[in-house]
C-alpha cells in the first residue's frame, strides 16, 4: 500500500469512528431526554415491566427514572463530544444493564432486548478504545495518556 493510500485509509477510518461515535451517542441522548421530559411514561413502563420490581425494590420508580435520565444524558453528551469516552461508556453500560434486566428481559418481544445487547457491544468498544481522534479526549491529550497508561499496565 502506498503512503497516500495509507493516509487516505486512516482519514476514512477516523471519519468513520467519528460518525459512529456521534450517531451512537444519539440513542442515549434521546432516551435520557425522554426519561426527563416524560417521566410518567417511563415510570409506567417500569411499573408494568415483567421484572420491574427488581429495580423498584431499591428506590421509588420516579427517582430511578430521574437518575437514569440524568446518567443517559450526561453519558450520551460525553460520548457525543468524545470527552472522557471510556468513563462515559462505563457509566452508560452500568445504566443499561439494569434497564435491560428489568424492562427488556421477560417480554415476548426480543427486538428491544437485542438492541440493548448491541448497544452494550458498542459501549464495550468505546470503553476499550476510547476516542483518540476528533474528540475532546484527543484535543486534551487524555486519549494519549490513557493509551500510555494501558501500555504501562501491560508491562
Amino acid at each position: 500500500m502506498h503512503m497516500h493510500e495509507l493516509a487516505r485509509s486512516t482519514r476514512r477510518q477516523d471519519a468513520a469512528a467519528l460518525v459512529f461515535r456521534v450517531l451512537f451517542s444519539l440513542i442515549f441522548l434521546v432516551a435520557g431526554t425522554g426519561h426527563l421530559t416524560q417521566p410518567a411514561k417511563i415510570v409506567n413502563r417500569l411499573n408494568n415491566a415483567p421484572m420491574g420490581e427488581l429495580a423498584t425494590a431499591w428506590a421509588p420508580p420516579e427517582l430511578l427514572v430521574f437518575l437514569s435520565g440524568m446518567a443517559l444524558v450526561a453519558g450520551g453528551g460525553a460520548l457525543l463530544l468524545g470527552f472522557q469516552t471510556r468513563y462515559a461508556a462505563l457509566l452508560l453500560a452500568l445504566v443499561l444493564i439494569p434497564i435491560t434486566l428489568t424492562v427488556q428481559v421477560g417480554t415476548a418481544e426480543l427486538g428491544p432486548l437485542f438492541k440493548n445487547i448491541a448497544l452494550f457491544g458498542g459501549l464495550v468498544h468505546f470503553w476499550a478504545n476510547g476516542s483518540p481522534k476528533w474528540s475532546l479526549d484527543g484535543a486534551l491529550g487524555t486519549a494519549t495518556r490513557d493509551k500510555a497508561q494501558k501500555t504501562a499496565d501491560v508491562r
